[in-house]
C-alpha cells in the first residue's frame, strides 16, 4: 500500500486567555494581586525592621540569648536571656489546644448536624461574636472571675493526682493561682472561636450523601463521625488546630493578667505560680526599658515572629500531605 498523503492542519489550536479579559476584571486582577503582594512586603518589612532593632543583642549574647535564663539589664555587661519565657509560651500554648481542640471540634458538629437551622445560626453567631472579644476583656474576666475557679480545679487535681509530676506543687500556699494552668484555659477560651468557625466551614462542605449512606448502612452517629466525616475534614481541621496555635502564642494581655512572669523555667510545674511567656514580658518590660534593653525585647520579638511563621509554614505542609493528592508527593 502506497503512503498516505498527509492531510495539512488548517485548524488552529484555540489558546486559553490566561487572564482577565474586561478591562472591568483587568483592574480587579491588578488591585488583588498588588493587596497580595503587599501583604508579603509588609511582613517582610516588619521582619527586616525587628533584625535591624534586634541585631545588636543578637551580636553580643549570642545562642544564650535564646537558652540563657537570665535578664539583667542592669548588669555590666548586660545580660538578655529569654529560655524561660520561650517554654513558657510553648507551654502555655500546648495546654490551650489540647484543651481547645476537643471542645472545638464537638461545638462545630453539634452547630452543623445537630442543632435545628434557627439555633444553629444563633449558636454560629454567638461563637463569632466570641472570636472578635478583646483580649483585654478576657484577661480582667479570667482574673476576677475564672481564678478562683481554675485553682479549685488545680487543687483537686493536686489533691488526687499529685503523684504525677505536672500536678505536683512545692508550696501549696503559694501555688494554683497566676499559674501556666489558668494561663492555659484562657488561652483555651481565646481560641476555641477560632478553631470552631474552621472545623465549621469544613464539615458544611463534606458531601452529604457519604453521611447519608453510612447512617442508611447501619452505621452510628459515633462511627460516622469517626470513619467518614472526621477522616474527611482532617486537613482543614489541623489546618484550624494551628491556626489557634498561632494565636495562643503570640497572646499578650490576658495572660499578663493571669500569670506569675518568672524568669526560670517551669519544666512542668503546671500548677506552680510561676511561667513565661514571651508576648507578656514584651509588655511587662517595655514600658520601663531602656534603649539597650528594648533593643533586647525586639529580639525577643523577632525570636516570637520566626516561630509564628514556622508554625504557618508546618501547617500548610501538614494540610498540604493529609490532603489525598498530597500524600504520595
Amino acid at each position: 500500500m502506497g503512503s498516505k498523503t498527509p492531510v495539512p492542519d488548517t485548524a488552529q489550536r484555540r489558546k486559553l486567555a490566561a487572564g482577565p479579559l474586561s478591562s472591568g476584571d483587568k483592574w480587579f486582577f491588578r488591585s488583588t494581586s498588588i493587596a497580595a503582594y503587599f501583604s508579603f512586603l509588609l511582613v517582610a518589612l516588619i521582619l527586616i525592621f525587628l533584625f535591624s532593632q534586634a541585631f545588636p543583642i543578637l551580636q553580643s549574647q549570642g545562642i544564650d540569648f535564646v537558652l540563657g535564663q537570665e535578664w539583667l539589664p542592669e548588669k555590666d555587661p548586660m545580660v538578655l536571656q529569654l529560655a524561660p519565657m520561650l517554654w513558657g509560651s510553648l507551654v502555655i500554648a500546648f495546654i490551650g489546644v489540647l484543651i481547645a481542640t476537643p471542645m472545638s471540634i464537638s461545638l462545630a458538629y453539634l452547630i452543623q448536624f445537630m442543632l435545628p437551622t434557627k439555633l444553629a445560626k444563633v449558636a454560629t453567631t454567638l461563637v463569632d461574636l466570641l472570636a472578635a472579644l478583646p483580649s483585654v476583656i478576657l484577661g480582667l474576666w479570667g482574673l476576677i472571675v475564672f481564678t478562683p475557679v481554675a485553682a479549685g480545679w488545680g487543687e483537686i487535681l493536686n489533691r488526687f493526682l499529685g503523684f504525677i509530676p505536672i500536678f505536683a506543687v512545692e508550696d501549696t500556699e503559694n501555688a494554683f493561682r497566676s499559674s501556666p494552668w489558668i494561663a492555659g484555659w484562657i488561652v483555651a477560651v481565646m481560641i476555641v472561636p477560632i478553631i470552631t468557625s474552621v472545623t465549621r466551614e469544613i464539615f458544611s462542605q463534606i458531601d452529604k450523601d457519604l453521611i447519608n449512606g453510612a447512617l442508611a448502612l447501619g452505621g452510628s452517629k459515633l462511627s460516622t463521625f469517626r470513619r467518614v466525616i472526621f477522616p474527611t475534614s482532617s486537613s482543614g481541621v489541623i489546618g484550624g488546630v494551628l491556626l489557634g496555635l498561632g494565636r495562643a502564642l503570640g497572646e499578650t494581655v490576658a495572660i499578663f493578667y493571669v500569670l506569675n512572669l518568672v524568669m526560670k523555667i517551669n519544666w512542668y510545674s503546671l500548677l506552680e505560680s510561676k511561667g513565661g511567656a514571651v508576648a507578656s514580658w514584651i509588655l511587662a518590660r517595655f514600658g520601663e526599658a531602656s534603649p539597650a534593653e528594648k533593643q533586647g525585647l525586639m529580639a525577643a520579638g523577632l525570636v516570637l515572629f520566626v516561630i509564628t511563621l514556622v508554625v504557618n509554614f508546618l501547617a500548610n505542609v501538614i494540610v498540604k500531605r493529609a490532603q489525598p493528592w498530597g500524600k504520595n508527593s
